[in-house]
């Protein structure tokens, strides 16, 4: 076990008090502060003593990541793992599956870094908003017909019109497509005639994922809730804090709510236009103080333990990054307080936490049932 140093991402949408406050740093930082990265993706890889992860993983693949992860993810961290604190809204946007990423990823795609897909989970720490998954079309076209707005009367058309999957992927590409020159106008009126889409406009004027947003399900979350986002699940962080973990990929295909490129053609290939009906994923306890939230994926899994005096055991399966968010927990070889990780090798047993605090566990999930 090793203490692990993570990097923070200065994204424009990030806090300037949730990492720094969790840290113990000065609030307000410098500027903002949107992920705290534990992992070893290329993007911003984390730091043992004297090395980077990647050196360490490369010098001693087995040893740290075990023989079942070399031999069905090669030599790398199949998961990455991070804090997230967002004070505005993050682009909409979707991940490929890992087909699709391999395939794009080996052709030169423009829009894909690597050949991986990336689905995701996050579990809020405290109250958290966002976008997530398609909701029913018919309730989709009441609210636009209820703005009063004839420029969306072909999308509202759209929506009630064919098959769920018609109906999504019909309203979804009428808006996409918008012309370029009469977006501010359509993103206006509707900004006007709805207060959530008014906000949104607010950090995104002229922007279609305005509209694209009211297509969606608006989660609430509360502590220890989670949102799981498979490929080709459209999606949006709006405000909160949480706990995220995927698999090891940075292919992002956006969809609006950004000033950074839009793919659509791309997005459209990917995206799955089926009806989400409840997003949100509820914890389930696996142990003794111990959470989970099962996902049906092998790259990863998350577990929170929460620490009050009687010694709480955490699962073991496979390379592990500890993290606590706050208080001070003792894990035998190390103590962390808030804000602070540690890497645990493949073949170190399962982590004892003591103490008073509270702890998420990134894992992978090759032995789950």
């Amino acid at each position: 076990m090793e203490p692990l140093y993570g990097k923070i991402r200065p994204y424009a949408w990030g806090s300037r008090q949730a990492i720094a406050a969790i840290q113990g740093r000065p609030v307000p930082s410098d500027g903002p502060e949107a992920e705290l990265w534990l992992g070893a993706h290329d993007g911003a890889p984390s730091d043992l003593p004297g090395r980077s992860l990647p050196q360490a993983i490369a010098a001693d693949p087995a040893g740290l990541l075990g023989d079942a992860v070399v031999t069905e993810f090669g030599v790398r961290l199949p998961y990455l793992f991070k804090l997230l604190a967002a004070d505005a809204p993050l682009s909409i946007q979707a991940h490929p599956d890992a087909v699709r990423a391999a395939e794009a990823n080996a052709a030169g795609h423009p829009s894909y870094s690597d050949p991986y897909h990336k689905p995701e989970l996050l579990v809020a720490v405290g109250e958290f908003e966002g976008l997530c998954g398609f909701r029913d079309p018919a309730a989709s076209a009441d609210l636009l017909e209820s703005l009063g707005i004839d420029q969306l009367k072909p999308v509202v058309v759209a929506l009630r019109t064919g098959s769920a999957e018609q109906r999504l992927r019909g309203a979804v590409e009428l808006v996409m497509s918008w012309p370029v020159e009469d977006r501010a106008e359509l993103v206006a009126a509707v900004a006007r005639a709805d207060p959530f889409a008014a906000e949104l406009a607010a950090h995104y004027p002229g922007d279609v994922g305005v509209v694209v947003a009211l297509l969606l399900n608006r989660v609430r979350l509360g502590a220890d809730d989670a949102v799981w986002m498979p490929a080709g699940n459209l999606h949006a962080y709006l405000r909160g804090v949480g706990m995220e973990i995927m698999a090891a990929s940075d292919n992002v295909l956006r969809g609006g709510l950004t000033p950074k490129r839009v793919d659509v053609p791309e997005l459209l290939r990917v995206l799955r236009f089926e009806v989400l009906p409840d997003p949100v994923v509820r914890p389930v306890p696996v142990a003794p103080g111990v959470l989970t939230w099962p996902v049906p994926v092998r790259e990863f899994a998350l577990y929170k333990a929460t620490v009050s005096g009687t010694p709480v055991v955490l699962p073991a399966d496979g390379p592990r990054i500890v993290f606590c968010l706050r208080g001070v927990v003792d894990l035998g070889p190390l103590d962390l307080a808030g804000g602070q990780a540690a890497l645990v090798g493949a073949g170190e047993p399962a982590v004892t936490c003591r103490g008073d605090g509270v702890v998420f566990q990134a894992d992978t999930a090759l032995h789950r049932p």
